[in-house]
């Protein structure tokens, strides 16, 4: 039954600290086989002025969005089609990877492409999956695909699963699979 104890300067809040504990028990489940009930996390708190570093009192840094939330913030920019606001989300090494192997390196020539295939599209998240790698992040998405096709029918129910490499907070590759040509293709 481990007990894991966790010191930090006093200042980050609540859902930082809880998301410390969760990653802290999902850490010690996965190397050392425990069950999550029975990992104890505590956190203790040392004021700013007791605590030094390299001979300087310091003050805690701000905890960095979430990959999961930046990925799916992406998303919504992208299923509005809102390219200016997507591209804050990507690192200059960015490249998207569709179906049938076609890469892009650039969103507006992934739209151009995509262009053709469908009049409107959106999302519907079924999970959400995370990965480190120090500050390296994976992030798996999986759900359905609804939208309209360019002769006016809906479509909806297209399974899809998206996979995201994330390297110092930006999107440096999604891997795009979905069953889109087969539905499109009819029954």
């Amino acid at each position: 039954m481990p007990l894991i104890d966790c010191t930090l300067i006093k200042g980050y809040n609540a859902a930082t600290r809880r998301l410390l504990s969760e990653r802290l028990t999902d850490a010690a489940c996965s190397a050392i086989g425990a069950d999550p009930n029975l990992v104890t996390i505590t956190i203790k708190e040392v004021a700013p002025d007791n605590y030094m570093r390299g001979r300087q009192q310091r003050t805690p840094a701000s905890a960095p969005e979430q990959p999961e939330q930046i990925v799916h913030r992406y998303l919504k920019a992208m299923e509005a089609r809102d390219l200016e606001a997507a591209a804050i989300f990507l690192s200059d090494m960015f490249e998207v990877i569709c179906p049938g192997n076609k890469r892009f390196k650039t969103l507006a020539e992934f739209t151009k492409w995509a262009q053709p295939r469908y009049r409107s599209i959106s999302k519907t998240f079924l999970s959400t999956d995370v990965s480190f790698q120090g500050l390296d992040a994976t992030v798996f998405c999986h759900g359905t695909l609804s939208g309209v096709w360019h002769d006016g029918t809906d479509f909806a129910n297209i399974r899809f699963m998206d996979r995201f490499s994330l390297t110092a907070g930006l999107i440096t590759s999604q891997q795009i699979w979905n069953d889109m040509p087969m539905a499109a293709s009819g029954p």
